[in-house]
């Protein structure tokens, strides 16, 4: 390697010279291939793919050092470097070799290296510039292992990884990696821009004019949570802890979802959540929307939807009010036909908005005991707080949903999926840092995480 850097460094035409010797390793992987075609018996499309795979790391990754040395040919002779803390001129102490994996394979990295003696600081300017990362592990590894790892175990993502790439990683690597870039993975940059927001509303707006509706909900999933334990400390008693999200689309044609923004936290802090929510708020162009806001009955939530859009249409949850009503009848008639009689009375002339009739007639039912006059009690005051919405019919007659089953989809594609697979839990750091990441996915925002992890890397070189 150290050889073919000094020819391209000394090369008037640098590119000609790495393509010369990519041309070289190309024939030596080919000279490998050539028993292929001497067997008694050709090999089989996959034979063939697997054994090409075998050589592809090693020919790849020596093309990588060729065009590398060739495109950063200047560094190989700097001689002479300026301190990035203190601006001293500094002599070159030593040329330092570094062994790289990225995804085209291994490859020898030559770098320069310059000492400051006042900042007692030592650094690589190539390494900046070329962006190389201080673990073996390059960006692009990293980017597609942390990717893979947002969707399955880490264990599974390395074996993946390893099998169709041929970089050899591990699960405590695709784990160290995941969570070093998830620690920087903020609100911010897992939601997206408001120009792409602004995007996706303009497209989904008719052509007439008509407003699209805009549907923002919130709701809880609950994820297995246990105590933080060293490796061979034995770990705590596990339990279950709520992650609050929120989830905000746009209604297409055919009522075809259209995601803006997702985010998921394990916390028990609503006022946490409330500021993050708020914060999303802020990205949404009111004024080129119908906005419509969908939860169960938790007073903080509604509050929060009256903070950050005041005038936004308010709908209870139809299946969350179903669920209440329902309930009352088991308990009031028993597991009887009568029973489903009256819950689907009652929904219907809910459906119809007849809330009122709905409370004169539950205020005059005689309760069998104190248990069932308590139920009818808490009915009566669900429906009484949220009367306004309740109005079913109309509101489906304009197109705006009932139900919050996008928030539901929600909790499964990034909660569900990932964090509640059978014997997983989670320490409630690596949870939340989990849960940005598969926010990312969802948004579509993962590039920019990833694009401001790098930026992190290299803000103190």
């Amino acid at each position: 390697m150290e050889a073919s850097c000094l020819t391209l460094y000394n090369s008037a035409d640098p590119f000609h010279e790495a393509r010369q010797m990519a041309h070289e390793k190309l024939d030596q992987w080919l000279d490998c291939l050539e028993p292929l075609f001497h067997q008694e018996k050709p090999p089989t499309l996959m034979e063939l793919s697997q054994t090409m795979m075998q050589g592809r790391g090693q020919l790849m990754g020596g093309i990588m050092e060729d065009l590398s040395s060739g495109l950063y040919r200047h560094f190989l002779g700097q001689a002479v470097a300026h301190c990035p803390q203190c601006d001293r001129r500094l002599a070159r102490k030593r040329i330092d070799e570094k062994q790289i994996l990225t995804m085209q394979g291994p490859m020898t990295i030559q770098r320069p290296y310059f000492y400051c003696p006042s900042c007692r600081f030592g650094f690589h300017p190539m390494d900046e510039a070329f962006e190389l990362t201080r673990e073996v592990h390059q960006f692009d590894v990293q980017q597609s292992l942390a990717k893979l790892a947002t969707h399955m175990p880490h264990d599974l993502a390395a074996q993946l990884m390893s099998e169709m790439t041929g970089v050899k990683v591990s699960g405590h690597a695709s784990h160290e990696n995941t969570n070093r870039i998830a620690e920087i993975a903020s609100l911010e940059t897992v939601l997206p821009d408001r120009d792409i927001i602004e995007t996706k509303i303009a497209a989904a707006t008719s052509k007439e004019g008509d407003l699209p509706v805009l549907v923002v909900s919130v709701d809880g999933a609950h994820v297995p949570i246990r105590p933080k334990a060293g490796r061979k400390q034995k770990r705590g008693k596990g339990h279950w802890r709520e992650a609050k999200g929120f989830r905000m689309y746009l209604l297409g044609k055919d009522e075809r979802i259209i995601n803006l923004m997702s985010w998921h936290q394990i916390t028990d802090d609503v006022e946490d959540f409330r500021e993050d929510f708020l914060k999303a708020a802020e990205l949404i162009p009111a004024q080129k929307v119908r906005i419509v806001v969908i939860a169960d009955g938790a007073d903080w939530i509604w509050k929060t939807f009256e903070q950050a859009f005041p005038n936004a249409t308010e709908v209870l949850d139809y299946f969350h009010c179903s669920e209440h009503v329902h309930e009352l009848a088991r308990i009031h008639f028993g597991q009887t036909m009568e029973a489903t009689q009256w819950a689907e009375a009652t929904m219907t002339k809910l459906w119809l908005n007849q809330v009122d009739e709905v409370i004169k007639s539950l205020k005059e039912m005689e309760a069998d005991s104190d248990t069932d006059a308590e139920n009818i009690r808490k009915l009566i005051n669900y429906l009484s707080t949220h009367e306004k919405r309740l109005n079913y019919n109309n509101n489906k007659q304009k197109g705006i949903p009932i139900g919050s089953g996008g928030i539901e989809s929600s909790n499964k594609s990034i909660c569900h999926t990932r964090m509640k697979r059978p014997g997983t839990w989670w320490i409630l750091e690596n949870g939340n840092q989990m849960l940005r990441l598969r926010c990312s996915i969802q948004n579509e925002t993962f590039i920019k995480v990833f694009e401001n992890y790098i930026k992190n890397k290299y803000k103190k070189f």
